[in-house]
């Protein structure tokens, strides 16, 4: 069973250290287990972050500007706990692009953001790594970056244009999307506690929830979810475990983080279905 995936390779590009965990961490952690290949491209070191732990405060871009590096050994924990071998910084070593912040602040005009990076020059990057790895799914946000990150949304574009451009044919492509139902529950159950979730009392008040009929594939990564939350302990700077994240797992169960729900946009969905017709298997319909 440990190597029933061999083989088969998956991809993923994200923005910032602590995206790829929170977004498909139990997915990376099962297939990596099954004995499939998985490859993690990384845009930014997240320099821009929030910094959540005092002792690590003073590493913020507005004052010694260490934040970067140190996230870079965040996410090198991160991989460990999940059983990644193979993730990397898009350009690294010739090119490091910087966290762009969000949308009309001043890191988002610096000349070295991601945001403002020679596109082309960036899809190279990447169709370089599609053309070394060869990957049988691509893992990316949506065109809006799920919520709206300069970084994200630049990370897909990138993502899109590389598989396209490349001579190696990915042949289902992925993006992560959160389900209204699954927040909406967690509001809920959390309000009965007399807590809320980002001050939201509805998940149609957050951008990054969309309509579940967007779910054409249901992950169940259960079996992996201790692995996720080590992963997220290991992003200590970003993900406090004390926030509305852990929050939610705790008052929906972990499961909440062992289901990672995605957008199938190529390739064709494949058996097996669940009873809501969606995919249980990114790989399904691929033969090697």
């Amino acid at each position: 069973m440990l190597d029933s995936y061999k083989g088969y390779r998956l991809l993923l590009v994200h923005a910032h250290p602590d995206d790829e965990t929170i977004n498909n961490g139990a997915t990376m952690a099962m297939y990596a287990a099954l004995g499939a290949d998985v490859t993690l491209v990384t845009c930014t070191r997240g320099e821009e972050g929030e910094v959540l732990v005092e002792e690590h405060s003073h590493k913020a871009a507005a004052q010694d500007d260490l934040l970067g590096e140190h996230r870079v050994i965040e996410l090198a924990d991160a991989m460990k706990a999940l059983g990644v071998r193979d993730y990397r910084f898009l350009g690294a070593p010739d090119k490091q692009y910087r966290d762009s912040g969000m949308m009309d602040t001043e890191p988002n005009n610096r000349d070295d953001s991601f945001w403002r990076a020679d596109f082309e020059e960036a899809t190279r990057y990447l169709i370089n790594v599609i053309d070394e790895v060869k990957p049988h799914v691509l893992i990316t946000y949506d065109e809006f970056g799920g919520y709206g990150h300069p970084d994200h949304i630049q990370a897909h574009r990138v993502a899109m244009a590389a598989a396209e451009k490349s001579s190696w044919e990915v042949e289902k492509i992925y993006w992560n999307v959160t389900p209204r139902s699954v927040i909406q529950e967690g509001i809920d159950k959390m309000k009965e506690l007399g807590s809320d979730f980002f001050g939201a009392e509805s998940a149609e008040d957050l951008p990054f929830c969309k309509d579940d009929s967007f779910v054409s594939t249901l992950i169940d990564g259960n079996e992996y979810v201790e692995a996720k939350m080590a992963a997220m302990r290991a992003h200590a700077t970003q993900i406090s475990v004390d926030g509305p994240f852990f929050a939610l797992s705790n008052n929906l169960g972990l499961q909440v983080w062992g289901h990672e729900y995605y957008t199938l946009v190529k390739g064709q969905k494949s058996a097996p279905l669940d009873e809501a017709e969606r995919e249980r298997d990114i790989f399904a319909g691929i033969s090697l």
